[in-house]
């Protein structure tokens, strides 16, 4: 058995490797648990399966923020506030933005 907490969720993006639920929980848990980079991975794959996933794109900022991409993160949080702009994701669009003006802090 591994030790890897997220081994099992990995084991069923195997069967599922473009199930965006799936890739945008397993971000978010891996993001959540201080592993940006492994998060990063899934959360970019998210949005390329489904560019139109405010969300993802939100916590793809975050993760690539946590990891010292600024650049990567200002362009993820913008992707965010322009997708869910589209989508009237009002929510997004306010973290988002919280997010892009702390790059500039």
């Amino acid at each position: 058995m591994s030790d890897d907490p997220y081994a099992p969720f990995e084991a069923l993006l195997a069967s599922e490797p473009d199930d965006t639920m799936l890739l945008y929980g397993l971000g978010r848990k891996m993001l959540d648990g201080g592993h940006h980079e492994r998060a990063a991975v899934h959360l970019r794959h998210c949005v390329e399966v489904d560019p139109g996933y405010s969300a993802a794109w939100r916590e793809l900022g975050r993760a690539l923020e946590a990891g010292g991409d600024t650049d990567g993160a200002r362009t993820a949080y913008t992707r965010a506030i322009e997708v869910a702009q589209e989508k009237g994701d009002l929510q997004v669009v306010k973290e988002a933005k919280v997010f892009l003006g702390g790059l500039d802090g």
